[in-house]
C-alpha cells in the first residue's frame, strides 16, 4: 500500500510503498477514504512526545470502511463505514479501565503514534474504540470529529462553564466547539494571536461573542476557559481573565512550561487542569449530539503525497478550520 512515512524526527514524511497491515484479535482493517492531520502530528515529527518507534505511519483521525475482520472480530460488518480516533487501545485491567476511565489507562495504544496511523491506504484499529458516523457527514468531513472535536467535547464538559466560556487558539478543534458550545447555550470569548485579525473575523463568523488578542482581557470575566494553543503562558493569560470558582483546561496533548504566577490568580477556587485522550463514552456522547445538533466541519483537503504541505499549513496557521487528508 501507499503510505506516508516518518523515517527521522524533524523531517519531512516519505511516500512509500510498505506491506498492508493484517488485523490481529479483534482488530479491523480500515480501507482509509479520508484521515484528519492534527497538530499532535506536528508533536510527533518534532520529538516533543517520546514514546514512538520509527519508522511511523502518522494520523489518528481515520474514516473508512471495513475490509477485514481480524480474529473474534464482531463488532462490524465489512463494507460498514466507521471512525477511527486517537485512542485506539487500553488494557482493560488497571485501575482506571476497570473504573470506566480508559482515557488514563497505564498501558494504552495511541493511533497513528504507538501504532500506524491513517496517512496510509489501510489501518487496523481494535474494534472496541471504533465509532459509528453520523450519515449527514461526508468523509472528509467526518475525520476532524475524531479528535478536533472528541477532545474539545471532553474539554467543554470538564470545563463546566454555565454562562461564558473562553477560547485560547482557534484552529481544527476550537471551530467545531464554539458550534457545541453555542448549542448548550453558552457565549463564546474568542483570543488568537495577537494582531491575527484573519482568525478573529472566523472566530466572529462562527458565532464567537467576542474576538481578540491573547494579550487582551474580554469584556467580562469567564466561566471557564479552553487553551486550544500549546502555549505555556496562556495558563497566566486564562487566569486573569477568570472569574472566582472557574477551570482552565488545556485541550492540547503538549504545551511549552507555564511560567511561574502569583498565587493570587489562582486564588478564589479557581483551578487548572488537562485533557487526556478520550473515553468511548465521551466518542458514543459526542458522535450522539452532533446527529441531533450537526455541526458544520470547515475544512481544507490535501492529497495524502501532500501530507508534508498538510502539516506545514497546520504550522502557519494558514488554513481555517481542519485540515484533512483524502485518499479517495
Amino acid at each position: 500500500m501507499k503510505a506516508m512515512v516518518l523515517e527521522k524526527y524533524g523531517s519531512p514524511l516519505k511516500l512509500k510503498e510498505v506491506p498492508s497491515p493484517e488485523p490481529g484479535e479483534r482488530e479491523i482493517l480500515i480501507k482509509v477514504s479520508a484521515c484528519g492531520v492534527c497538530r499532535t502530528d506536528l508533536h510527533i515529527v518534532d520529538q516533543e512526545l517520546d514514546g514512538a518507534n520509527l519508522p511511523l505511519i502518522l494520523g489518528h483521525q481515520i474514516v473508512g470502511k471495513v475490509e477485514k475482520l481480524g480474529r473474534g472480530a464482531n463488532r462490524f460488518k465489512v463494507g460498514e463505514r466507521v471512525g477511527a480516533p486517537w485512542l485506539g487501545n487500553s488494557c482493560h485491567t488497571c485501575e482506571f479501565c476497570t473504573s470506566n476511565r480508559e482515557n488514563l489507562c497505564d498501558k494504552p495504544t495511541f493511533t497513528g503514534y504507538t501504532k500506524n496511523g491513517g496517512f496510509a491506504e489501510y489501518a487496523c484499529v481494535h474494534e472496541d474504540y471504533l465509532l459509528n458516523i453520523p450519515d449527514h457527514y461526508d468523509d472528509l468531513h467526518a475525520a476532524p470529529l475524531l479528535c478536533a472535536g472528541l477532545i474539545g467535547y471532553r474539554a467543554l464538559k470538564l470545563c463546566e462553564a454555565k454562562k461564558s466560556i473562553g477560547f485560547y487558539g482557534f484552529g481544527s478543534s476550537a471551530h467545531l466547539l464554539i458550534q457545541v458550545a453555542i448549542n448548550f447555550g453558552l457565549d463564546v470569548y474568542v483570543f488568537t494571536r495577537p494582531g491575527d485579525e484573519k482568525k478573529q473575523k472566523f472566530a466572529l463568523s462562527m458565532g464567537a461573542k467576542w474576538a481578540g488578542g491573547s494579550n487582551q482581557m474580554p469584556p467580562i470575566l469567564l466561566d471557564g476557559t479552553i487553551i486550544f494553543a500549546p502555549t505555556g503562558d496562556l495558563y497566566v493569560s486564562a487566569l486573569k481573565a477568570s472569574k472566582k470558582g472557574s477551570k482552565v483546561i488545556s485541550a492540547g496533548i503538549h504545551m511549552s512550561d507555564i511560567p511561574s504566577f502569583p498565587y493570587s490568580l489562582l486564588w478564589g477556587e479557581r483551578s487548572i487542569s488537562s485533557v487526556a485522550n478520550l473515553t468511548r463514552e465521551d466518542g458514543k456522547e459526542f458522535m450522539e449530539h452532533v446527529l441531533k445538533s450537526p455541526i458544520e466541519c470547515i475544512i481544507s483537503s490535501f492529497k495524502l503525497e501532500d501530507a508534508n504541505e498538510a502539516l506545514d499549513a497546520i504550522y502557519k496557521g494558514s488554513v481555517d478550520g481542519s485540515v484533512v487528508l483524502t485518499l479517495q
